[in-house]
Formats: C-alpha cells, structure tokens, sequence
C-alpha cells in the first residue's frame, strides 16, 4: 500500500507559509511545515518558501543550517522546489538595493532588479514554459500570481554533457525577461506563487509530487 508523498515545509521563519503547506495537502502530499532536520532529510520532497528580501531570507537560512540541509539533499538526488524568494537564494548572488549578498550558488548568476517601469510585479501572468517541462504539464496556458521586483534575468550555465540540460521558464515583463521557474534534476523552482494561483498552481504542485513517489506501510 502506498500513503501519500511525504513533503517537508522547510520553517525558518519566512512568513506566513501555511497557505503553501495547504496548497500540497490539497495537491496529494503530506505536507508538514517543520525544522526538524530528520524529517526535512528524510521526507520524498522538500519545499523551500521564501518571503521578503534575499539577504534577509539567506540570513535565516544559514541561522537554522537550512542551506546545509538542502545540500545535503541535492547531494543525495532528492527532490528539493524553491518558491519566490526561494527560488532566487539558490542563484549565486543576489543584488538588492546596494547589497551584494552570497547566495547557495546551486546555479550560476545574479538575482537583481527587474528592469521595469512600475514595481512590483504583482499579479497574474503567463510564462513561456520550457520544452518537455514537467512542472506545466497540462497547465502550459495558464496564468500564474507574481508579487516580486527581483529576478534572475540571465542563465548563464553552460551546457554540461552527458547531463541533461535544465529546462527554463520564464515570464515577460518590463524590458528583459526573467526566469518564472527552472527544472534541474532534483532541484525545481519557481518564481511565482503556486500556493496563490488557483487551480493552476494546484496542477503545478501535482505535477511536482507526482514525481516523488510515495511512501511504503
């Protein structure tokens, strides 16, 4: 007999992330927001939310070795999806308002300020999902909920064979695209809120635990 996925929330401190941890449940996972770091290395997939700024979110990160233990994952393949700000501190750096902060460094480039005449970007969008993406399966149409002024607006990874190539999404707005979400093996993400965008973002968090198997009783 096969439960549902178990799906680590990662808490530290970000916000208000119950909506996210409601989102899975209603998506096919059980879902529990913790910091306990046995459940978060053991559990099929780990979402990292992100609220706020990226030096703010990398500091209570790296307080509560939540970066550790995201490594840890990806080391070991096991599925990891970032969320807005969570997406971002997975980039090298990230530049907001003068600050020049360290990220995980997972993928290569800089988070920085959208190019764009009126910030934020809030709101419902579409994205150019990326060919073969797993996450917008059956959803590639659909609008999502942004609500952010910092991207990343390059991909500056190289080609690494026999390694399948990431595949990206990304979203138009202002003067330069920016990345709306990345597949990368057992790391995902997305820069909009999949928790915030209705039934679309419901398929979406289907779609990403559909790939994490469940647990054995």
């Amino acid at each position: 007999m096969t439960d549902r996925p178990l799906v680590a929330v990662l808490d530290y401190g970000s916000g208000n992330v119950h909506s996210a941890v409601k989102a899975l449940q209603a998506a096919g996972a059980d879902a529990r927001l913790t910091s306990d770091r046995g459940l978060i290395l053991d559990a099929d997939g780990l979402v990292v939310p992100g609220v706020g700024a990226f030096q703010a979110v990398m500091e209570a990160l790296r307080a509560q070795r939540g970066d550790e233990l995201i490594g840890r994952r990806l080391a070991g393949g096991r599925p990891v999806l970032g969320i807005c700000v969570g997406m971002q501190v997975l980039f090298e750096h990230g530049v907001e308002r003068g600050a020049d902060t360290e990220g995980m460094g997972e993928w290569p480039g800089a988070v920085t300020e959208l190019d764009a005449p009126v910030l934020p970007h809030m709101g419902w969008d579409t994205v150019d999902a990326g060919a073969g993406s797993r996450l917008f399966d059956g959803i590639e149409n659909e609008r999502f909920y942004f609500v952010h002024s910092f991207g990343a607006q390059h991909w500056p990874m190289e080609p690494q064979t026999p390694f399948p190539q990431p595949i990206l999404t990304w979203c138009s707005y202002g003067r330069q695209p920016f990345l709306a979400a990345v597949e990368n093996g057992p790391l995902s993400a997305t820069q909009f809120h999949p928790e915030k965008s209705g039934a679309a973002g419901i398929r979406l968090l289907s779609n990403w635990i559909g790939g994490l198997g469940g647990r054995s009783l």
